[in-house]
């Protein structure tokens, strides 16, 4: 079954940077665009990057354009995202996730805290 487990979030100080990854398995990795979203306490999820599975070229939400970079290894069957310059309203659990034969999956959430 697909599975996807993310990991790498942490407590950082504004200005900071942090490394998400997102392993996977069960599925053919490389045919399917992958996704990053955020979930701030109170707010609704939202979508920050898409990592195309062609040409791995990543679309980025406003709010972190400049920022952000999404990056996947088709190989290792991993998806990233090195945030940089990071701003407390950062502050979100982050997830991992990707539609594969018209099912929507997700994994578990990483906590990401920006706080001095």
């Amino acid at each position: 079954q697909v599975q996807l487990v993310e990991s790498g979030g942490g407590l950082v100080q504004p200005g900071g940077s942090l490394r998400l990854s997102c392993a996977t398995s069960g599925f053919t990795f490389s045919f399917y665009t992958m996704n990053w979203y955020r979930q701030a306490p109170g707010k609704e999820r939202e979508l920050v990057a898409q990592i195309n599975n062609l040409n791995g070229r990543t679309n980025y939400a406003d709010s972190v354009k400049g920022r952000f970079t999404g990056s996947r290894d088709n190989a290792k069957k991993a998806v990233y995202l090195q945030m940089s310059s990071l701003k407390p309203e950062d502050t979100a659990v982050y997830y991992c996730n990707t539609l594969v034969s018209g099912n929507e999956y997700w994994g578990q959430g990483t906590q990401v805290t920006v706080s001095s």
